[in-house]
């Protein structure tokens, strides 16, 4: 049915729950699963918010910040592996780095995705009661059906 799927994953169960629906409507096909996950890299006056100064990172900083951020990613893309089986699908994983819904939707067209499947609602449950969830944002942006799970 679908050729590429892609599923965006970010540690919660709800993207779990979305990676093994995508792994039962890959079963039997030559589906390849895109999993993919965003390092959301803070913006450069996160200080204000933690009570520190406005001042930006250094180059330096950002760096080291987004190196330790890049790897939590990876490690999110190995815990969903090892928590939903794959059988012998076809997988590839990515990391992309900035506003998740954004980084999700121009993933999908890189990659061709026939269908986007993902969970309803993430790690990020407060911040996506004020700024909209990233599933709703994604669901409005693709230019690809997008499934939802819950």
């Amino acid at each position: 049915m679908y050729s590429r799927t892609l599923v965006p994953l970010d540690g919660s169960e709800h993207a779990i729950k979305a990676l093994r629906v995508a792994a039962s409507l890959a079963q039997g096909g030559k589906a390849t699963l895109h999993l993919m996950t965003v390092a959301e890299f803070p913006p450069d006056n996160i200080g204000l918010f933690t009570g520190g100064t406005a001042e930006p990172f250094s180059e330096a900083e950002r760096e080291k910040l987004a190196e330790g951020m890049k790897e939590e990613a990876h490690k999110v893309i190995d815990q969903a592996r090892e928590a939903v089986d794959l059988g012998d699908l076809t997988v590839e994983e990515s990391v992309r780095q900035g506003r998740p819904a954004e980084r999700i939707t121009e993933e999908a067209e890189r990659v061709g995705a026939d269908v986007i499947v993902m969970g309803s609602r993430g790690l990020g449950d407060v911040r996506g009661m004020v700024f909209g969830s990233v599933s709703h944002k994604v669901s409005h942006t693709a230019g690809c059906g997008v499934i939802t799970v819950t």
